[in-house]
């Protein structure tokens, strides 16, 4: 009933009960992607945005199409969360500048070692823990995805994830698209076992640590740190590859 007077009559009391029900997906995307963000990003700016993509959502919703509105708006939503943490430097400038010391720090023990250097230690010289190590390096791992043009949907409004490009995808950058999904594979499976779980069940199953930490037996907080771990792990390996 709500539906056909929003479709029909775009009827504002029906717009208003259908993201009330739907509000279930904007917490989810928002609770999902704020894991993986500084806590300096409020969870109140990042519903603010989803809330927009669920209105976006519901204007540009054809239900003549085959496709479910909850995977509709699920892209729409994710989307528009994404695309303002893209327009706002939401990284805070200390935590860029704990990154560049991380890093400066790696290459110069990798020098001094001649081999591959721990969390551990690298924490050791800058007098860090360990545990801010990992969270550094996490955060700024997924503000490197980030800086990749996530479209949510094309002029057709089918889902499509790409790098901004207006053209097609040559056959050689889908070659190269191709060697870096088989390099991550084979990086992911370098990771052990619980650490290859968490990041399948929060990239593949989308959930949150919440939840990974219900399937696991284990707290919230424990899943945050393994996942920062493993992407700790995962970038020293990207690199070690190129």
């Amino acid at each position: 009933m709500c539906w056909q007077k929003w479709i029909d009559v775009r009827d504002r009391e029906a717009g208003d009960q259908l993201i009330e029900r739907y509000m279930p997906l904007v917490d989810y995307h928002v609770q999902r992607i704020a894991s993986s963000l500084p806590k300096s990003v409020k969870k109140e700016d990042l519903k603010s945005l989803a809330l927009f993509g669920l209105y976006d959502a519901l204007e540009k919703f054809d239900p003549s199409r085959d496709l479910k509105f909850d995977t509709y708006a699920s892209f729409r939503i994710r989307g528009a969360i994404l695309d303002g943490l893209r327009k706002e430097d939401w990284l805070p400038r200390s935590v860029r500048e704990k990154a560049k010391k991380i890093e400066a720090t790696i290459e110069q023990l990798q020098q001094t070692y001649m081999r591959d250097v721990s969390a551990k230690e690298v924490a050791h010289a800058l007098n860090m823990s360990e545990d801010e190590v990992y969270a550094v390096m996490s955060e700024q791992f997924f503000a490197n995805v980030l800086s990749l043009d996530e479209r949510p949907f094309d002029d057709d409004d089918q889902p499509s994830f790409t790098i901004r490009d207006d053209q097609s995808p040559s056959p050689e950058e889908h070659v190269l698209r191709e060697e870096r999904i088989a390099q991550l594979a084979n990086v992911i499976q370098q990771l052990n076992g619980k650490e290859q779980l968490v990041i399948s069940l929060f990239y593949k199953e989308e959930l949150t640590f919440t939840e990974i930490g219900h399937i696991m037996g284990l707290s919230t907080s424990r899943i945050s740190q393994i996942h920062a771990k493993a992407l700790f792990k995962m970038r020293k390996l990207i690199e070690q590859a190129i």
